[in-house]
């Protein structure tokens, strides 16, 4: 780690640790800010496209019609962020089947699993050191890194660099074990305390915290990113959890990671707050524009339901692959509450509307797309 970067730096500390190396300790949060007209306007343009998209979550008569599919497509981009190869196509049909194409959807499936777990944790308990270990060992329990003490907060110096870096050739060397528990620590009373700040902001500080900490010996990314989302949740910024960054954070990888290096190095609040709020407003705007288009392509689907005759457990299921745009005969069943041929019907009668695609080419534990809904989630806005 080149420490001559980190001597002067307002964000934190270097300290000798007892193996000789430098590592950094970051100062407890809050820093001090200064805020200027532009932090001030991309503020109040992040807050009215993150009111917007709470009061779609709000109005919505089933709000899980989007929630499921975007955990998901956060999922993936944020594990593609940490260098996964699985697609939102790959994680669906794992689900709906538990086909697993070569890749890595065990691990998008465990940050699934982390995040509705997250979720369903808020009721009982609040964000803390505890909650944080919970998410870590959902994370991490049977994938490559699974090794590496899931649910526990490190024993050992851990650091950040190019593949196969030494210590010695670290970018960046997070706080020997002592210090990082006294930094958690503190992290957790932030966390706790009566917010002095908005939340968006509050939410940017807790997420470079974290990642300075880095408390863990992997998944480290990851369990930031999520922190996110249970924040903004748990302060009640968000009715339902519809915002997700990571899609912005993959798109500005390099700038992402530049701006919380440069945060620890020279003191950067600035530019990572106005970065993080511009993630902020564009994928509130992104997250808007998928649902009203998801909505819009249910309206039709409805629409050509009943144009076409089909049967109504055809016109049920409609909501369902909105929900889970690929699905077994199986699923489809459990939703319809009918026999497993009846099922099989109503996904026929979908087929043989161009809804729905076989994908499998096989003849027994068949998956079915619908494609347009796919296209909605996974690809590009307009």
């Amino acid at each position: 780690m080149d420490t001559a970067l980190f001597r002067r730096s307002p964000s934190g500390k270097l300290v000798r640790a007892s193996g000789g190396y430098w590592a950094f300790v970051p100062s407890p949060l809050p820093p001090k800010l200064e805020w200027d007209d532009a932090m001030v306007s991309i503020m109040s343009k992040a807050d009215m496209a993150l009111g917007t998209l709470s009061g779609l979550g709000e109005n919505l008569p089933n709000p899980h019609l989007l929630i499921y599919p975007f955990i998901r497509r956060e999922a993936i981009l944020s594990s593609r962020i940490e260098g996964t190869q699985s697609s939102l196509s790959d994680l669906l049909l794992f689900e709906a089947t538990r086909i697993e194409k070569p890749g890595d959807v065990r691990e998008v499936q465990n940050y699934v699993r982390a995040m509705e777990y997250g979720l369903k944790r808020l009721d009982e308990l609040p964000l803390s050191l505890r909650f944080i270990r919970e998410l870590h060992e959902i994370l991490m329990e049977g994938v490559r890194g699974g090794h590496a003490t899931p649910g526990e907060f490190r024993q050992s110096q851990n650091w950040i660099g190019s593949p196969g870096a030494t210590l010695n050739e670290a970018t960046f060397v997070p706080a020997p074990v002592p210090a990082m528990m006294e930094c958690l620590d503190q992290l957790e009373k932030f966390v706790h305390a009566e917010p002095k700040l908005p939340p968006l902001v509050e939410a940017a500080l807790v997420h470079y915290q974290f990642e300075a900490i880095h408390p863990f010996l992997d998944g480290n990314g990851r369990i930031g990113r999520l922190l996110v989302t249970l924040l903004l949740c748990q302060r009640n910024v968000l009715a339902k959890p519809l915002l997700y960054l990571s899609a912005f954070f993959e798109q500005h990888r390099q700038e992402y990671y530049e701006l919380l290096f440069r945060v620890s190095s020279t003191g950067a609040w600035r530019e990572w707050i106005v970065f993080f709020l511009k993630a902020v407003a564009e994928q509130s705007g992104d997250a808007v524009s998928r649902s009203r288009r998801l909505q819009e392509l249910q309206r039709h689907y409805a629409q050509l339901a009943r144009e076409e005759h089909l049967p109504p457990t055809a016109g049920r299921l409609v909501e369902l692959i909105l929900m889970k745009p690929v699905l077994s005969t199986k699923a489809a069943q459990e939703y319809l509450k009918v026999t497993y041929p009846g099922a099989q019907k109503a996904i026929n009668a979908l087929v043989e509307a161009g809804i729905l695609t076989e994908i499998t080419g096989r003849k027994r534990d068949r998956a079915y797309a619908a494609k347009e809904v796919l296209q909605i989630l996974d690809g590009e806005t307009v």
